[in-house]
């Protein structure tokens, strides 16, 4: 694979979460990122689609998720998972977040190096992995922080990395050898991780540019507190359409390009089980609002909006936390 047609790295995450309003208070209110764009499920416009990301929404920054509602059942992540999702902070800010996290009463664990980095592990409300990797922002980083909660010198500045729990690790790192990720490392596993070895692959971007593989035997269940899927960038059609030739050659099974409004999109379980997706970098998330109003407004895109009415009386109604309501409240 050429320069040119390998993924500079995650696009976004995928979750599924429990009740849409928790959801929001703590990934926005808590955590810090912006709430980007408020939409629907396309696969089951009864649901919310929520992405959470930089105060631009550059590619390689939000986390979106499916709240399904308290009825949703437990998850339980096992093999065939992305098993950790990990952002990127400022060096020196992990105190802060500690701090914080005590104050809001996050659920975290000691902090642990990895390849020569410092995390700090934490679960969000519904038991979802997540960790914050101290890193150095260079000054033309292409993230932007957004400030309205926490500020510039803690703010979280995109993906890390995203660790995957695999049964046999082989097939999968091929494929993201092919995929344009190079291994870079390899060192013992920490934590509550199950394997004996974590092996590191990197791709060519500056945002989201790690992918960590484990082995693993744990069975896993999809249900709140757990990733419905990884993306990865594929900045053009040409870039998508190339990886896209990748998959089938491994024997895979890519889906044909899907037009998500924001980007476009093609999925495809590989070797391991885990979903991936392989997203444009472009409409975008401001194609459709003002960069000022991004998810100011439930947003329908294409046929959906047609739908309007019937869609918001399906929804549970929801309150956008802002700094100033919060002030007010303390």
């Amino acid at each position: 694979m050429t320069d040119d047609t390998r993924t500079p790295g995650i696009h976004h995450v995928t979750c599924i979460a429990s009740d849409p309003q928790q959801n929001l208070d703590f990934w926005v209110e808590t955590l810090g990122l912006r709430l980007v764009k408020r939409s629907i499920n396309q696969d089951d416009p009864s649901t919310y689609h929520f992405f959470f990301a930089d105060a631009e929404g550059n590619p390689g920054t939000s986390m979106t998720f499916f709240p399904w509602g308290e009825q949703t059942g437990q998850g339980k992540v096992g093999s065939g998972q992305v098993s950790r999702t990990a952002f990127r902070v400022p060096e020196g800010s992990l105190d802060y977040w500690e701090e914080r996290f005590d104050d809001y009463g996050v659920d975290y664990d000691e902090r642990v190096e990895r390849f020569g980095e410092t995390v700090l592990p934490f679960r969000d409300p519904d038991g979802l992995p997540v960790e914050l990797v101290e890193v150095e922002i260079p000054e033309d980083d292409p993230t932007a922080p957004w400030t309205e909660f926490v500020p510039e010198e803690a703010a979280i500045r995109g993906f890390h990395s995203v660790t995957l729990w695999l049964v046999d690790p082989e097939p999968t790192e091929g494929l993201l050898r092919r995929m344009g990720f190079e291994e870079v490392g390899t060192e013992q596993a920490q934590g509550d991780t199950p394997g004996d070895q974590r092996t590191r692959f990197a791709a060519p971007g500056s945002v989201g540019k790690y992918v960590d593989v484990l082995p693993t035997v744990e069975s896993g269940r999809q249900g709140r507190g757990t990733v419905h899927h990884v993306a990865f960038q594929t900045p053009t059609d040409e870039d998508q359409e190339a990886i896209r030739k990748v998959a089938r050659s491994e024997g895979l099974s890519p889906t044909t390009q899907i037009d998500r409004h924001w980007f476009r999109s093609v999925y495809f379980r590989e070797h391991g089980g885990v979903l991936f997706e392989l997203a444009t970098n472009g409409p975008g998330y401001d194609s459709d609002e003002p960069l000022d109003d991004l998810g100011g407004r439930l947003v329908l895109p294409g046929k959906f909006e047609g739908r309007r009415e019937q869609i918001e009386a399906g929804l549970t109604d929801v309150t956008i936390p802002r700094a100033e309501t919060a002030d007010a409240d303390d």
